[in-house]
């Protein structure tokens, strides 16, 4: 029974359950960011190369049952061709590079928050005597310790 127990206190502790948190709604950021990408991003990007639909670019490294062109990816992948699925792979990358992108600026946005204020310096109203090296008050002439005349 105590393994119960130290596991329901391990899983109640707030680390975790910020963590849970953060990876439903990384997982949600994903799913955001990928639909982003497919359908406001790549398909101007695809028109203006030349109406290329990144989604279906590919490369048949093998035939399938039936015989090539194969109008989509989902076309070879039913005929069971071996594909170079070189769009989807595009459409990924760009998809990491905005969430890497994202959460360098939420990083950063946080550390700036977290960052202490620099410390103000105290003013400095005394100095050091030249002669004995004791402290004296900026203003005087002569030193209360050694009595040295000072310039």
């Amino acid at each position: 029974m105590s393994v119960l127990k130290e596991f329901r206190e391990f899983a109640m502790r707030g680390n975790v359950i910020d963590l849970a948190v953060g990876v439903v709604i990384g997982g949600a950021f994903g799913t955001i960011v990928k639909s982003l990408v497919d359908d406001v991003i790549m398909p101007p990007i695809g028109l203006l190369i030349g109406n290329v639909d990144f989604a279906n670019l590919f490369f048949v490294l093998k035939e399938g049952a039936k015989a090539a062109p194969y109008a989509s990816v989902a076309a070879a992948k039913e005929a069971g061709a071996v594909t170079l699925n070189i769009g989807l792979f595009i459409n990924a990358l760009v998809s990491f590079t905005i969430i890497a992108f994202a959460i360098f600026m939420l990083i950063k946005t946080l550390n700036k928050l977290q960052r202490p204020a620099p410390a103000a310096q105290a003013e400095v109203n005394t100095k050091e005597c030249g002669y004995c090296l004791s402290s004296i008050p900026l203003k005087a002439t002569r030193c209360p310790h050694c009595t040295s005349q000072l310039d």
